[in-house]
């Protein structure tokens, strides 16, 4: 079974491509803190390249940007190729099957979530909030 589970940032902005048959393709990169210190105190982390294909990937690229956190969950890949210089290498991606976007979401001009703050002091709320239904209830069971 080959499953990966990452919680990451993103180091940079998605890229978004076709391949040569019309299939979009979103690359980014995400760092992933280690789960201990080294000697000096200080905590390191991993980059993992990650690639999510056709609609995921267009979610990805439209969505997400430089500093971002996501859960990616997919699959290991390995690919080998030679450089110009004849250098064999081996690269390991993520293919994602599944990307969840953790950091809040923006609004326009706004940083802050605006589902979980109030507006601030002065500032009008934009968002709706749906409003209860009032029904006659004459205390009859239903059923």
């Amino acid at each position: 079974m080959n499953k990966v589970f990452m919680i990451g940032n993103l180091t940079r902005d998605p890229e978004l491509s076709e391949t040569a048959n019309g299939t979009s393709l979103c690359k980014f990169s995400i760092a992933v803190n280690r789960n201990y210190t080294n000697a000096d105190g200080e905590r390191g982390c991993d980059f993992f390249d990650v690639i999510a294909w056709r609609d995921l990937g267009e979610v990805c690229a439209k969505y997400l940007s430089k500093g971002k956190k996501v859960c990616v969950c997919g699959s290991i890949q390995t690919r080998n190729y030679e450089t110009d210089r004849g250098e064999k290498r081996k690269v390991y991606e993520i293919i994602a099957q599944d990307v969840e976007f953790l950091s809040p979401r923006e609004k326009e001009g706004d940083r802050r979530d605006y589902l979980d703050e109030p507006p601030a002091r002065g500032q009008k709320e934009t968002s709706h909030k749906p409003q209860m239904e009032v029904f006659d209830d004459d205390g009859d069971i239903p059923f």
